[in-house]
């Protein structure tokens, strides 16, 4: 079998779950704070790449994560409300956070709770026994309310090693009281590979390894590795984040541990996930799409998804990869949506490019000579700053205009911004913005005046004031998120901007991107992309 597929003919493996903490561990990264419709957006990128635990966060904790639990976020995953174990002290009836757990619109609960007795004196001042009193009661409730179980054994290898007998207590514990999975947590990211292997392999005397977890911390970057040698001991459940994000170091990375598990051949034969090939195959947009909503520059080299993943300069390298890619890589970059870069010749373009269009519903033929100057206009765009793996919508539009698809809804003749910085009538200095926007539909120029909370809202309002016979059309369209990027320093530096948009009726949402010096002029690209693709999948009549 192939290194880099998995057999159609492969039969009798084990399943791993794949348990994502990103809107929960990965919102404790230094400088990322997500907005409760990034949660939204993120869960339902997660669900459609197949991860099996959707961890939403701590609901009564702040009031974003009790709005995101106030209906289930995921359709195919298990929604997962994470909390504390019951108080020393308390009653389960008479513990506010626990009852907040149990009412959460969820699917599961994953309670952490105290396995290193340092922690257990220090931390909970409490004894010993109480914290396992209170793990046993918090799952027997989970269970009785009809929830999923799930512990965090955290700081489980620092335990081990302090109170080796304690620590197996609190993880049997958990077991016997109905939770599903007991996750071993190393919580300091200070535990080497050989150590996990040897410790999962003892508590597997007390906790069969298909109820057992491993969350890895990266503070010695071998969060992956500590992960696969948790699997390879015995347990059957990893947890981790999209790209890695997370507390100090960060966390396991499910984007790179996915295409191992996926691609090669020591777990591929052994073991199945629930992510399909067809998902692994747009890895590579997950990745670079999850990293445009948080606002940041992927990571070039990072394994399987980096732009510098699959690429070569020109030389002995690249004259090998010429001749049999395999010379040079571990997996074909097609297999998780990347693409091989070799300077001398970028062979795989009009391939990947075939791929991403199908991908989007866009069927071409790869001899369409059209697709030629598609490719050569998406890599002129991309050199200027352009980012289409975060801007569906934007790429879609731009490929259906090479071959002839998008109708002339609407030409934008000229538009014009106005910021105004004054003392009001009751001597307040408040800035007021006043867009207008000159279009033509039918041959009739339409002319829109708007004020707005700034030029970009004022722009969005005046835009979409009168489209005239398609204004129906557009009656749902809201912009739900705009974010912005300077990609080269200075005040000339040139500007990306990302905008999503959703139609509240059907909840359906869309990226947009515009890219120039002058950022009204990057939003402006961005807002009629976005009204353009509205119409295009609304059906709406060309002109």
């Amino acid at each position: 079998m192939s290194v880099t597929a998995v057999s159609s003919k492969t039969t009798a493996r084990e399943r791993l779950y794949l348990f994502d903490t990103t809107l929960r561990d990965g919102a404790q990264t230094n400088g990322i704070d997500f907005s409760l419709e990034d949660k939204i957006a993120i869960a339902d990128m997660l669900d459609k790449l197949g991860i099996d635990y959707v961890e939403g966060g701590y609901p009564g904790a702040n009031p974003m994560d009790t709005a995101f639990f106030q209906k289930k976020r995921t359709k195919a995953a298990a929604f997962t409300a994470f909390g504390m174990t019951k108080r020393a002290g308390r009653s389960v009836d008479n513990d506010p956070g626990l009852q907040g757990l149990l009412q959460a619109q969820s699917d599961a609960i994953c309670f952490v709770a105290k396995s290193w007795d340092f922690h257990v004196k220090v931390a909970l001042a409490t004894t010993n026994e109480e914290n396992l009193d209170g793990i046993r009661q918090s799952v027997a409730a989970a269970v009785a309310a009809g929830k999923e179980a799930l512990v965090d054994c955290e700081h489980f290898f620092d335990g081990y090693k302090a109170n080796r007998d304690y620590a197996v207590a609190c993880a049997k514990t958990a077991y016997e009281a109905g939770a599903r999975w007991v996750v071993l947590c190393d919580t300091n990211g200070g535990t080497l590979p050989d150590e996990i292997e040897a410790i999962v392999t003892d508590v597997m005397r007390a906790v069969p390894g298909d109820h057992l977890g491993i969350h890895a911390h990266n503070d010695t970057e071998q969060a992956v590795a500590n992960s696969l040698a948790a699997v390879k001991a015995g347990v059957r459940q990893i947890q981790g984040t999209l790209n890695g994000i997370g507390e100090r170091c960060g966390n396991a990375n499910l984007v790179t541990l996915i295409p191992t598990l996926m691609l090669k051949k020591e777990y591929a034969e052994r073991f199945e996930v629930g992510v399909s090939e067809d998902a692994l195959s747009k890895l590579t947009q997950f990745s670079r799409s999850f990293d445009e909503l948080l606002n940041r520059a992927p990571d070039r080299h990072a394994p399987y998804v980096g732009a510098a993943a699959f690429a070569t300069k020109a030389g002995i390298h690249a004259s090998a990869i010429l001749k049999d890619p395999k010379t040079y890589e571990h997996v074909t970059p097609e297999s998780v949506g990347n693409r091989r870069h070799v300077l001398v010749s970028d062979q795989a373009g009009k391939s990947n490019l075939v791929s991403q269009l199908k991908a989007l519903g866009i069927e071409a033929d790869p001899s369409d000579r059209r697709l030629d100057g598609l490719l050569r206009e998406v890599k002129e765009r991309e050199a200027l700053g352009y980012a289409y793996e975060a801007a569906d919508a934007s790429f879609s539009l731009l490929a259906m205009r090479h071959l002839g698809e998008v109708p002339k809804f609407f030409d934008v003749k000229s538009f014009r911004v106005m910021v105004e910085r004054r003392y009001n009538a009751v001597g307040e200095l408040v800035t007021m913005s006043e867009a207008v926007v000159k279009l033509v539909i039918d041959g009739e120029e339409h002319m829109s005046v708007a004020e707005g909370n700034g030029p970009v809202n004022a722009l969005d309002i005046a835009l979409r004031k009168d489209l005239g016979k398609y204004q129906s059309e557009i009656e749902n369209l809201v912009l739900m998120d705009f974010k912005v990027r300077i990609l080269n320093g200075g005040t000339e530096a040139i500007t990306r901007v990302l905008i999503e948009s959703m139609d509240e009726k059907t909840d359906e949402r869309w990226f947009t991107v515009g890219v120039s010096p002058n950022i009204v002029d990057a939003s402006f690209q961005a807002l009629t992309d976005s009204i353009t693709y509205r119409l295009l999948k609304g059906a709406a009549p060309a002109v």
